[in-house]
């Protein structure tokens, strides 16, 4: 069994010119079912987060004025969409479906948030789309309750985490591996446990060859129990905002690297789908769902 957190609210209305990077959210879910990839039961639509796992991870200061909406109108042009109840509630549902997807892997060997990925999302502050950092978020819920001592946080969006490596860069119980564009956002990066930056133009066969000798090297040495994975695919070459040129095939052999690699060394991992800006929507739309295509070809035969 895998099961994939999803809620309505992941494709939440926005203003005119914000709406293009939520309709994936819809066409994801639908795409899968179509296609046979999985059941409407296989979906789950997670509450809203607990204040208390908020503020395992970012503080209480920044927390309250996205609660209370009276986040300044500067931050709020950091982040990108205008500030909503809605909007909040979305972030608080995907942290929460992020947590429930951890505990599910633990059980399934893997799972999937069809949102997520807020990896810009500091401890006191967002960026770049994100408010609240889901995995980061979820890494400190296993660890708090104790239900995983050793984490590995694999982040192969486009653009650095930013985010999560300021969240835990005092936090040896956390591992942050980040591949990225060397040039691309965040334009001020900050120092994860083991940044890979890639020059413009990467393609697949030197990607490919970069992530497999230095994620295996990652497990040898450091010896997760635990895997939260950020498959983005703004790496692909059609990506507007990406700069790097991988095709799809390149990017589902990316997956398939991961995924083995979790099962070869019994890791349960939880993915979240992270950033995908092609001019085509088919085109994020059709990457992501290889994502979980390969996902569960690697963890149904379990």
């Amino acid at each position: 069994m895998i099961k994939i957190a999803y809620h309505d609210l992941y494709a939440h209305p926005l203003p005119e010119g914000h709406r293009f990077p939520m309709l994936k959210y819809e066409l994801i879910p639908a795409q899968l079912m179509h296609t046979g990839v999985i059941k409407s039961s296989d979906l789950f639509a997670p509450d809203p987060l607990g204040e208390a796992d908020v503020l395992r991870t970012h503080t209480i200061h920044y927390w309250h004025s996205l609660r209370d909406l009276t986040l300044p109108a500067k931050e709020q042009r950091r982040i990108g969409f205008p500030l909503s109840s809605q909007l909040v509630e979305r972030e608080l549902r995907i942290a929460q479906g992020t947590i429930s997807g951890a505990k599910f892997a633990l059980q399934y060997g893997i799972s999937f948030n069809v949102a997520g990925g807020t990896h810009h999302a500091g401890s006191n502050w967002g960026e770049g789309f994100c408010l609240l950092n889901d995995q980061a978020i979820a890494a400190n819920h296993l660890l708090n309750n104790d239900i995983c001592s050793r984490i590995l946080i694999i982040d192969l969006d486009v653009h650095q985490g930013n985010g999560t490596a300021e969240i835990f860069k005092s936090e040896p119980r956390v591992f942050t591996f980040s591949m990225h564009g060397e040039k691309n956002f965040p334009f001020r990066k900050e120092i994860s446990d083991l940044d890979i930056p890639l020059p413009d133009g990467v393609e697949d066969a030197t990607y490919l060859i970069l992530l497999s000798k230095n994620l295996n090297e990652v497990i040898k040495s450091f010896q997760p129990d635990f895997v939260f994975y950020l498959a983005g695919v703004d790496v692909l070459g059609t990506d507007k905002l990406g700069k790097l040129n991988l095709s799809k095939s390149g990017c589902s052999e990316r997956d398939r690297i991961v995924f083995e690699t979790c099962r070869k060394n019994s890791l349960p991992v939880q993915v979240s789908m992270g950033g995908g800006y092609s001019t085509e929507i088919k085109d994020i739309v059709d990457a992501h769902c290889n994502t979980f295509k390969v996902g569960f070809d690697i963890f149904e035969k379990l």
